[in-house]
């Protein structure tokens, strides 16, 4: 069992990439990904990411992916930041499906806003959750972040990111000033 205590978070590299993608998939796609919350099985099939995209982001100088390791060296959450003129995007977060709701993901939300901020001096954090998973957005709420009126299509017809499940997938952005602290 592995306690939000016990993990260390670092910077991802490219020998972390296939562990990320494995993560990344077991948390939000497929039969495994409903043992926990977070899963959108019911929404979209396909994959969530894949090792090209994944390489891609290591390597880029604006973006760091976080991990999120335990003691036996396993990586069981991670996040991508993304350096932003106007602060820090946040994204493709995911947590060990047996692992959510054990504070692994508060942890790393705190340790990616930390670093951002001190990092990058980012004065706010922003993110796109598909609006209807009101139970995900509730929870970032109960962090600080609020839904602003901004929306973002979902990528129809680029299966990269998932063979859609329905029709009305649209993005919410959601928002919070680092500049306050948490």
């Amino acid at each position: 069992m592995t306690a939000a205590g016990d993990i260390t978070v670092r910077v991802a590299d490219s020998q972390d990439a296939a562990a990320l993608v494995e993560l990344i998939e077991s948390a939000y796609r497929g039969e495994g990904s409903r043992v926990g919350w977070t899963t959108e099985a019911d929404l979209l099939d396909g994959q969530r990411t894949d090792l090209e995209m994944v390489l891609a982001a290591i390597a880029r100088p604006d973006l760091r992916l976080l991990a999120a390791v335990d003691p036996a060296g396993t990586i069981v959450a991670c996040c991508e930041l993304e350096r932003r003129p106007d602060g820090a995007y946040f994204g493709m977060f995911a947590v060990r499906p047996d692992l959510q709701g054990r504070g692994v993901g508060d942890r790393l939300l705190a340790t990616a806003e930390e670093f951002a901020r001190r990092q990058w001096h980012a004065a706010r954090m922003e993110m796109l959750v598909i609006s209807l998973r009101d139970e995900l957005i509730a929870w970032y709420e109960r962090r600080g972040y609020r839904r602003t009126s901004r929306r973002e299509p979902f990528p129809y017809g680029d299966e990269r990111f998932g063979l859609p499940r329905r029709t009305d997938l649209v993005f919410v952005v959601l928002d919070k000033d680092l500049a306050r602290g948490a």
